[in-house]
């Protein structure tokens, strides 16, 4: 979901209080303070801009609650963080802390278009069989050592042999059987 009108301060206390409310049922203005390490101050700030634009339920000194229309938004941010982190960890091979730490500066700017992009490549790189995890490893060894052609042609035939038994499980036996 596109959503012009919150900010990426206003869409990480949305992601905080949809994180609580799935843990506490309700998120308290100093629960937000302590999960988003911020001023309790700051909390009561975004609650009245979020409360305005109709995404929580909000009275001072009383739970919060994500109206449906923050809900979604909550959604679409989480969904788009954990993909970021799937793509950063996974693929990219960042520690946890690197992928986590990207994923949540680049939720608030990726398009959903962008991000559906994204879940397809995961998608294919999963799925194809030129890819999956020992392409992954391939790639982390890449980036520390560089690459040999030696290292290639071994990688092509590993390539070769999968893709032969997932697509010709039977030739090794027709070739056996062949006078």
């Amino acid at each position: 979901m596109e959503n012009q009108k919150v900010s990426a301060s206003l869409e990480d206390y949305l992601e905080a209080i949809y994180v609580l409310e799935q843990k506490y049922r309700v998120a308290r203005a100093k629960d937000i303070a302590d999960y988003m390490h911020v001023q309790r101050a700051s909390v009561t700030g975004a609650l009245k801009a979020l409360a305005v634009r109709g995404l929580v339920y909000y009275t001072p000194y009383s739970y919060v609650t994500l109206t449906p229309e923050g809900k979604k938004i909550a959604e679409e941010i989480l969904y788009r963080h954990r993909i970021l982190r799937e793509f950063f960890s996974k693929i990219l091979k960042l520690s946890p802390e690197e992928a986590e730490q990207n994923a949540c500066r680049i939720e608030h700017a990726i398009q959903s278009h962008a991000v559906e992009r994204l879940v397809k490549f995961l998608e294919f790189l999963n799925q194809c069989p030129r890819a999956g995890s020992d392409w992954f490893d391939k790639f982390e060894a890449f980036c520390e050592k560089g690459i040999s052609p030696e290292a290639c042609k071994d990688c092509i035939i590993q390539c070769m042999a999968r893709f032969s038994k997932t697509f010709f499980p039977n030739s090794d036996t027709e070739k056996s059987n062949t006078p």
